[in-house]
């Protein structure tokens, strides 16, 4: 834990557990695991590139994978304002 990309890409990681074992504690889930594995994998890659070859490419793949989070897995869906 040493860089920045290190501590995004596991808040990211962090947040995706909490929402799938939220979802999955549904009687109906609304997910697939594979929407799970894909945004993980998007986490794995942004931290690898971030530490190993370029900056701003990890930037842009935290971005796609925050997009893909809130546009696929919608985690603000079905929350009731007061």
């Amino acid at each position: 834990m040493e860089t920045v990309f290190d501590w995004v890409t596991l808040a990211i990681f962090a947040g995706l557990i909490v929402l799938f074992l939220q979802r999955s504690s549904e009687a109906e889930p609304r997910d697939s695991l594979w929407q799970y594995l894909i945004a993980a994998v998007g986490c794995a890659v942004a931290n690898y590139v971030g530490n190993e070859v370029n900056e701003i490419a990890a930037i842009v793949v935290i971005g796609a994978v925050l997009a893909f989070i809130f546009i696929v897995l919608k985690p603000f869906e079905g929350w009731k304002r007061p």
